[in-house]
């Protein structure tokens, strides 16, 4: 077997997996309340974490006292997790009746904003469960059309999306037809579809000795070529048909400054993000605006964004990536170098840009051995074991490894063959942390530079068997400077943060780093791998403190002493109708203080 088939059978392709697990399961069968459930699961994980609800333990029944409505909620809990990853039965009256996602997001809507309408949250968890559904179905039919790039087959892999989030898949706007081209979850792929705009229109900036516009028209179908005083500028094919309904635009085609030039050129198929674009031949992946509001925002890209995905692959290229290969050879950050913006009429142009684009470079080709995170500890409910990719990892390293290891006698759990799963997984976990967690925490500890590093953002590389090697952080957003200790960057790049508006009060980047790296993506790696049963998560945790106790800096010293750490508040803050792309980032999303378990397993 082919190393890329290894890994697609690892990531949750399906080539291999269904020979062992019988005929795929097509239509219903399986699949009936599948999407409804893991909504109820991900609104009542929300609502106990978010209003600090005490959960029982395993066995027992949760209660949920609303009192704006005065009604009482119930719900078996099936699983007791220390780090949020909780499972739960049916939600139900307590007359017994069971209540839907649609009920359920009534009700806590209701009591999270009694004063307001909950009509926002339940619009929003109708569309997401439904898309979820279809998605399930359309994934367990075709369990054999995985692609061959392992990077790809990890992008399109959060098919049942982010667990604590009420509404993870709502798309509002973007049509079942339209999907079968923009959602991942459906493997989608579509052209790009260019215009030719006046250059005087065009904002843009690179990083590299190559401008940002040769190097889009280097991306474009052979024989396209811009009128003479116009350059190519491509969007996301949703995009483009959306701007072209669009007034402003529609006088830019009459006055001769734009020119709509059409969908052309090979697919470029859909990633976790939906609107981030891959071509495993291309050298760059492209990201979009996307006029569709994903999870907590509208995703058009800010101009001040995309000055800062160049300015941080600058920072890199002066220095900070000698330092960073120096501390965490293995570990990496994703280049965003360059960007195009067609600032319109009707537009902020420092503010958000309906025609715009990061170009993001591609060093992944179709046998590269990374993937992404969030994608890795999915749960899969369209595949009849219905087991994450990571689970399915840490099981086959397990069968794999000699019973004879002491790493093996000493970490308990069932077998599978060879070692005890569970001390497989103790050992994958402290090697993801030494690979991934530890060099953000060094770049924010010792830098001052803080990365939005949840597990959508992180990629991880692993070895031939499926051990984390290496690590990489992606964003053209998410990077936030100390001004108290970022000084040493600012001598690489004079001016560094003021064009890309990256500096923020440290108290805030504190919150927002020990909530992505902490909270969302070491906490919920822990959470995936106990909930999956392959580990309990008080030895996980412990591993876990023995990795950060050498690297005391940044928000590590928070996630160690802290018996509260902050927590981004998914619910409440769809419940406030809040955008985390509009305003100041302290009041982006709402954010509660949830107890630390790494805190609590040290003390």
């Amino acid at each position: 077997m082919t190393e890329p088939n290894i890994l697609n059978r690892l990531l949750g392709g399906a080539s291999d997996r269904s020979r062992t697990t019988g005929t795929p399961r097509t239509g219903a069968t399986g699949l009936d309340g599948a999407a409804n459930a893991l909504a109820v699961q991900a609104l009542l994980r929300c609502w106990v974490r978010e209003a600090r609800v005490p959960v029982p333990a395993r066995g027992a029944t949760l209660e949920i006292s609303l009192h704006a409505t005065g009604v009482r909620i119930m719900a078996e809990v099936r699983y007791w997790s220390a780090t949020g990853w909780h499972r739960f039965g049916p939600a139900r009256f307590r007359s017994g009746r069971t209540l839907d996602a649609t009920v359920l997001a009534a009700l806590l809507a209701t009591e999270a904003n009694s004063h307001g309408s909950p009509a926002d949250l339940v619009e929003q968890v109708i569309d997401s469960t439904r898309r979820l559904d279809r998605y399930l179905r359309a994934r367990a039919a075709t369990p054999n059309g995985d692609p061959i790039a392992p990077f790809l087959v990890g992008e399109q892999a959060l098919v049942s999306g982010h667990p604590l989030h009420p509404t993870p898949k709502s798309r509002p706007g973007l049509s079942d037809v339209d999907e079968l081209g923009a959602a991942p979850e459906l493997r989608g792929a579509a052209p790009l579809h260019w215009f030719a705009v006046d250059r005087a229109l065009v904002r843009h900036g690179s990083a590299t000795g190559t401008s940002a516009l040769d190097q889009l028209a280097a991306l474009a179908p052979r024989g396209l070529r811009a009128p003479s005083g116009t350059v190519l500028v491509p969007a996301h094919f949703w995009q483009a048909r959306s701007l072209l309904g669009r007034a402003d635009v529609q006088d830019l085609i009459s006055d001769g400054r734009l020119c709509d030039l059409g969908p052309g050129g090979p697919a470029w198929a859909a990633t976790s993000s939906v609107r981030t674009l891959y071509r495993a031949d291309a050298p760059r992946m492209l990201k979009f605006s996307l006029g569709v509001r994903i999870t907590n925002s509208r995703r058009e890209h800010l101009v001040p964004e995309l000055i800062r995905g160049a300015e941080m692959y600058r920072l890199v290229e002066a220095g900070l990536g000698e330092l960073l290969a120096a501390a965490h050879p293995r570990f990496r950050i994703l280049g965003d170098p360059a960007w195009a913006a067609v600032p319109l009429p009707t537009e902020d142009p420092t503010g958000q840009v309906a025609l715009a684009v990061s170009l993001r470079d591609n060093p992944f080709g179709p046998d590269a051995r990374v993937v992404c995170v969030a994608g890795l500890v999915a749960e899969r409910p369209d595949l009849a074991d219905s087991r994450s990719g990571l689970a399915v990892l840490i099981e086959q390293l397990a069968r794999g490894s000699s019973s004879d290891s002491a790493h093996g006698r000493a970490g308990g759990g069932r077998r599978a063959g060879g070692r005890p799963v569970a001390a497989v997984a103790v050992e994958w976990l402290r090697r993801y942390v030494d690979e991934v967690i530890a060099p953000v925490a060094w770049l924010h500890g010792v830098h001052g530079l803080g990365l939005e590093a949840h597990q959508q953002n992180t990629l991880v590389t692993l070895d031939p068997a499926g051990w984390p090697v290496g690590g990489w952080y992606r964003d053209n957003q998410g990077y936030y400077l100390s001004p108290s200790r970022a000084g040493s960057l600012r001598a690489l790049v004079p001016g560094l943060g003021a064009a890309s508006d990256a500096t923020n009060p440290d108290d805030v980047i504190d919150e927002r780093v020990a909530y992505y790296v902490g909270v969302n993506n070491l906490l919920g790696l822990i959470g995936a791998i106990g909930s999956a049963g392959l580990a309990d998560e008080v030895l996980l945790l412990r591993a876990a403190v023995a990795a950060l106790e050498t690297r005391r800096y940044g928000f590590v010293r928070a996630l160690l002493d802290e018996p509260e750490v902050p927590c981004k508040a998914n619910l409440l803050t769809r419940v406030a109708g809040l955008d985390e792309l509009v305003g100041p980032v302290e009041t982006q999303s709402v954010y509660v203080r949830i107890p630390n378990p790494l805190w609590e397993v040290r003390t």
